[in-house]
């Protein structure tokens, strides 16, 4: 079907006139497997709608990109990987969030499936100097658009939203939250022709990130 170019979803849902303007101190790194980024479902460019500092790479199994590697070097950043800690030695484990004053913390997320990014996390030596935050969710997953055979598995833009709060950028983190539901919503609208309602709860948690008043 024709679908945005920006926003992934048919035309006849369009979201872009929902995108959230705020601000963000933290950093997101995307690593992002093979055709992860082809994906219409993926989650990860939704992140880069609502943090403005967000880059993205491919993960490369026989090397890495420079410009990935000056980017973990850049001091204005303290990267940290986010990655389930039972994968890591216990001596890189964190639940804590330490940034030094004038420094920023960079999340660093292994964007594919569960069995790839195990994989990713595995290969990929030169993250191996970070500390692993390892992310403890109180809520399951409400991604709808693909699934896992465990619910305590968050979604991309998931991950990320928990990381924003735990850093302190608490509207960011609101505002991804609420982008993915109306991503979500327009995307499943689009597959089953089910007409979108700006004013229901799904666009209402949206509005006070809006550029503008009101939206079509």
């Amino acid at each position: 079907m024709p679908r945005c170019p920006r926003c992934r979803i048919a035309a006849s849902h369009c979201l872009c006139a929902w995108t959230p303007q705020v601000s963000a101190q933290a950093g997101v790194c995307l690593l992002m497997h093979d055709i992860e980024p082809l994906k219409p479902s993926n989650t990860g460019w939704l992140i880069a709608d609502v943090v403005m500092q967000t880059y993205a790479f491919s993960w490369l199994r026989t090397g890495v990109d420079p410009r990935l590697l000056a980017l973990l070097d850049d001091p204005q950043w303290v990267p940290v990987v986010v990655f389930p800690g039972e994968y890591a030695g216990a001596e890189r484990v964190t639940s804590q969030l330490a940034v030094p004053a004038g420094k920023r913390p960079l999340f660093i997320l292994l964007d594919a499936t569960w069995t790839e990014a195990r994989k990713m996390f595995r290969k990929s030596p030169y993250l191996d100097r970070f500390p692993v935050l390892s992310l403890e969710p109180e809520q399951l997953s409400r991604y709808r658009l693909r699934r896992s055979t465990r619910s305590e598995h968050l979604c991309t833009a998931e991950v990320a939203a928990l990381c924003l709060e735990l850093a302190g950028d608490t509207p960011a983190s609101l505002a991804l939250d609420a982008w993915l539901d109306a991503f979500t919503a327009h995307y499943l609208g689009a597959k089953t022709q089910r007409p979108i309602t700006a004013d229901d709860p799904v666009h209402l948690p949206l509005r006070p990130y809006l550029s503008a008043p009101e939206a079509d």
